[in-house]
This record gives structure tokens, C-alpha cells and sequence, in this order.
């Protein structure tokens, strides 16, 4: 599998020079395409989303703030992604991630249009997550340390104001290209902690190495965007959430493609195994395929789970080629 052409795994040359919004991607990590998905459907997307939080009958009302509380409310990582009920899979979530912007912009960084999905999910973060726990940053990359280059970049397709207190995405500028340095440095001890977990292609960072990043040159930013912007990044970008600081309810949906002629035979099989079970993947679309399965609680199975999403996708022929039922 050969990566990227355009960000270099070596960081004393310079990198291919494209004239567009590439150039600012290869240097800064990440970039905020304006307007990709018009903004009526933008919020479109986002109303339907919010309609489906309050589909499981649980208790939760989006109009009566009293009642944004964890327990009713279905699961999800982190306060806000949303892993299980089929929520990757809705018509709604597809046909968002099918937006011509959207598919341009990946088309753009790969080189072709014919393109394969991961089978990411969405998410939906109150402004109180943060008092339902787990506040404290988590800065990582989402791509093993083990691969040179840039072999995935992920991507969301926002829905809601997202200004430098709306919480959501922080990155740290410029730490893409340092990724392969950063790593011959320090080497990854595979045989602990959650390198030695299935996540294969994760790696947490601690304080100091924050300092070694920005000790050249790289600081963090907090990721500001507008409804119906399609913000991307590098897998090799240091990166996390933070949680809102005002009223205004996040709502994005993950969005990553990469090019369909690099995934293997076999995890081809797996994927599509996984899209019939209408479960979701990590963001990687071609390669370290696992699905997220069902919820469970003390080994049962979640009692607000899904075995299909509320409204089904349109099993489009060019649908079926993105999430890969159907060759190109």
C-alpha cells in the first residue's frame, strides 16, 4: 500500500507543492474547507441527527434541558460519539458523507475518484458532557506509529457553530510532518498499556511530549468551523476534543475516505460482513478493519440497541461502491 505522495515522511525536503488548500494540509496537518455542503442541508443533517438522540424513548427531550442527563440517554464514547444503534448507518449519515464537496475533497487528496468509506459514526456532544465525566484532554494520533507517511486522513462534515469555546476539535498545528521524527526518537513499546490493544493504529501522548512538539514549532489550536464546513486532518496529527463552554450542542458526523485499490481481499470480506450488521468501524477505511458490534451492559445486551438503523440508506450503485459491496 503505497501512501500519500504529497506530505513527506521525511522531514528535511519539502513537500509537494499543489497551488490549493493541499499546501496549507501538508504543512499545517489539517484544514478547514468552507462551505463543502450547502448550509440549508448542513442543517438539514444536523436536524435529523438530533432527531435521532431522541428516537430511543428514554427519557431524553431535546426541548426540556432537565432531561439531557447520562442515564437517558444511549451510550456513547467520550460524551457525544456514538458508536452502536446503527447510528453509521443512517440514510441521513450517507447521504451526507456522499455530498459532492465532500467526495471531491477526498478525491483530491488521493488522486481518484474511486474511493472506499469507513464506517464511521457520529457525534452529538451537550453542552453538559462535561459534567457526565471525563474531562481531562486525551491528545493521540490515529495512526500506528509503525507507518511511515501519511496513510489515512480523517475527516468531519460539520452541522453546528463550532467557534473557540462551542467545544470540539484541538489540534496541534504542525505536528503531522514530525510524526516519523517524533517516533525514531521514541519508539512505541508495543507489549503495554493500549499500544498493546486492538487499536491498532492509536498512540497516546503525555505531558513532555506536548513540549517536545512545540519546542519546534508547533502549538496548539483549537479547530473553528462554520455549518456545512468539512474540516480534515492527517492521521499523524496530534489531536483531541474539548467539551463545550457555551449552549450551543455539537453535532458532527466523521467522515474518511481513502483510495478502494488498498484494501485487502480479506478486509474487504470483513467489511462487508460489517456494513450487513449495520455496525460501525474506527476511521480507517482500508486496512485494520474491527467493527464496534453491539452495546452491551454487564453482559447483556444494551436494551436500547438496533439491529438496523431508523431509515436505511438508498443501496445506490455508487453507494455500494463507497462502503465496499460492489467493485469499481
Amino acid at each position: 500500500m503505497a501512501p500519500y505522495i504529497g506530505a513527506t515522511a521525511d522531514p528535511s525536503s519539502e513537500p509537494v507543492k499543489h497551488g490549493d488548500w493541499r499546501d496549507e494540509f501538508d504543512v499545517k496537518g489539517y484544514v478547514v474547507l468552507k462551505n463543502v455542503v450547502p448550509k440549508d442541508r448542513a442543517l438539514h443533517y444536523r436536524q435529523k441527527m438530533l432527531d435521532w438522540l431522541g428516537s430511543f424513548d428514554n427519557g431524553f427531550n431535546i426541548n426540556d434541558r432537565s432531561t439531557w442527563t447520562e442515564e437517558n440517554l444511549p451510550w456513547s464514547f467520550k460524551n457525544g460519539m456514538y458508536l452502536n444503534y446503527c447510528a453509521a448507518h443512517e440514510k441521513y449519515v450517507w447521504d451526507a458523507k456522499q455530498e459532492p464537496g465532500v467526495l471531491d475533497a477526498f478525491a483530491k487528496i488521493w488522486g481518484t475518484d474511486e474511493l472506499i468509506a469507513s464506517y464511521d459514526t457520529v457525534n452529538i456532544t451537550l453542552p453538559n458532557a462535561a459534567e457526565m465525566g471525563g474531562k481531562k484532554p486525551w491528545p493521540h494520533v490515529d495512526q500506528a506509529p509503525e507507518r511511515n507517511g501519511m496513510h489515512c486522513v480523517q475527516g468531519f462534515i460539520n452541522l453546528s457553530e463550532a467557534g473557540p469555546k462551542d467545544g470540539g476539535l484541538v489540534v496541534m498545528e504542525g505536528s503531522a510532518p514530525l510524526f516519523e521524527k517524533f517516533f525514531k526518537e521514541f519508539p512505541p513499546d508495543r507489549t503495554k498499556g493500549p499500544l498493546a490493544a486492538l487499536h491498532y493504529d492509536f498512540y497516546p501522548f503525555q505531558d513532555e511530549d506536548l513540549k517536545w512538539y512545540e519546542a519546534r514549532g508547533c502549538k496548539i489550536v483549537k479547530v473553528c468551523a462554520e455549518p456545512g464546513d468539512l474540516v480534515l486532518w492527517d492521521s499523524r496529527q496530534m489531536h483531541y476534543a474539548v467539551y463545550p463552554e457555551t449552549d450551543l450542542i455539537r453535532t458532527v458526523i466523521y467522515t474518511c475516505y481513502t483510495p478502494a485499490a488498498w484494501i485487502s481481499a480479506e478486509d474487504l470480506e470483513k467489511k462487508k460482513e460489517i456494513f450487513h450488521k449495520w455496525e460501525a468501524t474506527t476511521h480507517w477505511p482500508h486496512i485494520n478493519i474491527h467493527s464496534h458490534g453491539k452495546h452491551m451492559i454487564d453482559g447483556k445486551l444494551d436494551p436500547l440497541e438496533r439491529t438496523e438503523p431508523l431509515e436505511k440508506p438508498d443501496m445506490t450503485d455508487k453507494l455500494e461502491k463507497l462502503v465496499g459491496l460492489k467493485p469499481y
